[in-house]
This record gives structure tokens, C-alpha cells and sequence, in this order.
């Protein structure tokens, strides 16, 4: 039986960004990008003139800290995103919750959403941080899948699989708080992928980013009908700028069926209508 599906976006390097349609449900943006690669502000411009869905992150994952907040007010009004991931703080829950405060009082496109990511230092903290952010009246929340303290939640002998069952149990304890009950929830990345199968079909969890399935690809790792065992080491800052023919599209496209198949999720992006083309 398929599961409830949510939005699904894997990154990608610049050369399959047109590609990428084949498998992603929507384009997820890195605004600090935007303003480096003129390839990457073309294909974002022409996807928001073609109706693409864009949810538009800060780039903290990327950068270590949140893009230039004068540059992400002008993507925001130039691209007009129809989600936008408002600045964080890593793994700091009040300061994060001080800046989604600042970003609440911004006046945004027609059409553009924000959303919040919930951080802390510990459970407890992230727990804090996602109360303030909901008393701020934010409706969709972002779930890192990075913090050091997933593992002390769930330990296990495998961190990945620890820190991919610690932001389940997290996750879980939210949706079972009632003041949540209408909170829509975004997952960004994961250790593993097969961790998306584990949310119980929970139609609260919206949309996921992760662009695992691609870079296991790019290092040359095929899925298992059960997912991987480690997090690729890799990642986008890596293989942003490598050449199409260096890729072996085919388990690209592979891996990102076997992400959907995996996780019992529809087996192909909603707007194609039809299986991933290889």
C-alpha cells in the first residue's frame, strides 16, 4: 500500500539540474548560489516562470552560518519562493527563535510561505525552541537531521542509524503533543534514507530535502532494497561543478526510485505521471 507522500527534492550538482525534474517533486534553492552561478540563477528563474514549486533555504548547512540577510531579502522579492526557510542558528534554540521572530515581521511576496527550523543543544532545548517558534505563530516547522544529540536520544551502535532513529523519536514526540496537531512539518537531508519509512504514514510530515540518493550515487553506491547503512561522505560543496558525462546518470535515477520504493512512497514525481525515465 503506498504511503502518504510528501514533497520530495534530492540536490543536485549543476549539471542535472534540468534533469533533476525527472525525480524531484520541487526545486529546492540555495540562495548563496544564486549569486555565484549564473547556470543555477537561470534555471530557477525559468523554474519559477514555468510554475515549479521553490522552497528557498537560508544555506546554513552549506555555510556554517545563514546567507547574507541583505541577499536573501533580495531573493526573496527577485525569485518570490513559495516557501521560504527563515534564518537559523545551529543547534542555539532561543537566538534561532530570535531571529525567526525578526523574519515573522517581514513582508514577503504574495504567495511566498515561511517556515522556521526548530534547533536546540539538547532535546529539551529543541523542544523550548519548537514551542516558540509555534507560539509565533509559525505553521510549518523544519526537523534538522544533523544535531549531535540525536544520538543521546536513541544510542546506538551505527550513529547514522542512531541519529536517524534519534530526529524519529523527536519528531514523533511533536506530532503527539496536541498544540502540533495542525504544525506541517519539513524534513531536511538524513543520515540514511530509508529513515522516511519510519514516520508511521504521517500525513503532518509535508515536504523532505536530501540530496543522499545522488551524491551515494556519485560515489559510485547503488541502493539495497534496504537503504545504506552509512551517510555518504560527500556532499554538494564536492561535486557542484563536476561535468555530466563524469556522472552515471543511470543510478542517479536509480537511487532516487529505490529513495521513493524504500520508503513506500508514490514511485514517481507527481507531475510526471509516470516512473523515473532512466
Amino acid at each position: 500500500m503506498e504511503k502518504n507522500t510528501p514533497k520530495i527534492s534530492h540536490e543536485v550538482p549543476r549539471c542535472l539540474l534540468t534533469a533533476s525534474v525527472e525525480f524531484n517533486d520541487y526545486d529546492y534553492c540555495l540562495p548563496h548560489l544564486l549569486d555565484i552561478d549564473e547556470e543555477y540563477k537561470q534555471y530557477f528563474i525559468n523554474a519559477k516562470k514555468s510554475g515549479r514549486y521553490i522552497i528557498m533555504d537560508n544555506s546554513l548547512h552549506e555555510l556554517g552560518e545563514a546567507y547574507k540577510w541583505d541577499r536573501l531579502h533580495h531573493w526573496i522579492k527577485e525569485l518570490k519562493p513559495n516557501e521560504f526557510i527563515v534564518p537559523d542558528v545551529w543547534m542555539e534554540g532561543h537566538a534561532t527563535a530570535a531571529q525567526a521572530k525578526y523574519w515573522k515581521q517581514y513582508k514577503y511576496p504574495k504567495g511566498t510561505k515561511i517556515t522556521a527550523v526548530i534547533q536546540g543543544k539538547d532535546k529539551n532545548d529543541a523542544y523550548l525552541c519548537a514551542n516558540l517558534l509555534n507560539n509565533l505563530g509559525y505553521d510549518k516547522l523544519c526537523v534538522s537531521y544533523g544535531a549531535t544529540w540525536y544520538n543521546d536520544f536513541f544510542p546506538h551502535l551505527n550513529p547514522d542509524m542512531g541519529k536517524a532513529l534519534g530526529r524519529v523519536r523527536f519528531v514523533q514526540g511533536l506530532l503527539n503533543l496536541d498544540h502540533f496537531k495542525d504544525t506541517k512539518f519539513h524534513l531536511l537531508g538524513c543520515s540514511i534514507p530509508q529513515e522516511f519509512g519510519w514516520y508511521d504514514n504521517h500525513p503532518q510530515i509535508e515536504s523532505i530535502d536530501t540530496s543522499n540518493p545522488v551524491m551515494a550515487a556519485l560515489e559510485g553506491v547503488e541502493y539495497s532494497d534496504n537503504g545504506l547503512n552509512s551517510k555518504p561522505k560527500a556532499n554538494m560543496n564536492d561535486y557542484f561543478d563536476i561535468d555530466f558525462k563524469d556522472v552515471d546518470y543511470w543510478k542517479v535515477a536509480q537511487n532516487a526510485q529505490t529513495f521513493r520504493r524504500i520508503n513506500g512512497f508514490r514511485p514517481y514525481p507527481e507531475h510526471t505521471g509516470s516512473d523515473i525515465n532512466f
